[in-house]
């Protein structure tokens, strides 16, 4: 299945991955790739290629996805050289790359861009057991985008940010797997904030790390009168 919303087409792949195809059709990839969630997976239509931070960049993927014109918007935090993976050195990668911050905005095509930070908070809930962060300020960005004039909202792995709840959403890309990122009743609670005209939760059920319940989710969100849809990746294996 594939959410039709509005003039958008919208696919969760797995994990982070997700597609979105506009009505003219240019199609712009969230974090794809990693867990096997692209295995076999090459469609090489994507215009636009967007990565939040090392957990989520996959060279491999990003090829498998990509056009050869392609544009490859990856968090100026992203080092190859620290990722414990066999990955490709972000400037070797054959297309178009912008290297982006946490509070930037950019044309891409026809779609608009903003980042947002994106992290864990020292004080809050998802830290170690040592006091640690696993996404430290610095390390990763959120995406906001405007495609066709519809917002898309991918937070990226983070705690519910102050100032996320002022943004002018359409379409919530939920982050939902707690643990080391905002969990189902933080991020229902940030879904009534924002009042979309549709959630979808992702970043679940990938890893033990990342267990939620998804229809617990999608009844907390619809309780508050707010759209919810959810998505089996594996209706999109290729």
């Amino acid at each position: 299945m594939t959410v039709s919303f509005r003039n958008l087409d919208v696919a969760w792949l797995g994990y982070a991955t997700v597609r979105i195809e506009s009505e003219a059709g240019y199609v712009v990839y969230l974090d794809p790739g990693r867990y096997g969630v692209l295995d076999d997976y090459y469609a090489r239509d994507g215009d636009l290629v967007c990565v939040t931070h090392d957990h989520h960049y996959d060279s491999d993927a990003i090829r498998s996805v990509a056009k050869e014109d392609a544009t490859v918007v990856v968090f100026e935090g992203v080092d190859a050289s620290n990722i414990d993976r066999d990955v490709a050195a972000v400037e070797d990668l054959p297309y178009e790359v912008i290297r982006v911050g946490e509070e930037e905005h950019l044309t891409a095509g026809p779609v608009d861009l903003w980042t947002l930070a994106a992290y864990n908070e020292a004080d809050g809930p998802h830290t170690r057991d040592d006091g640690s962060l696993v996404h430290p300020p610095g390390f990763g960005c959120g995406f906001l985008l405007s495609v066709d004039g519809i917002k898309v909202f991918w937070p990226g792995d983070s705690d519910v940010l102050a100032g996320f709840e002022q943004l002018s959403v359409d379409l919530f890309l939920a982050n939902i797997g707690g643990s080391i990122v905002m969990d189902r009743h933080e991020a229902a609670d940030l879904a009534a904030a924002l009042n979309p005209g549709l959630v979808l939760p992702i970043h679940y059920n990938t890893i033990d790390l990342l267990s939620a319940d998804p229809e617990a989710f999608a009844a907390d969100v619809a309780a508050r009168g707010v759209p919810v849809v959810l998505e089996d990746p594996e209706d999109h294996a290729v």
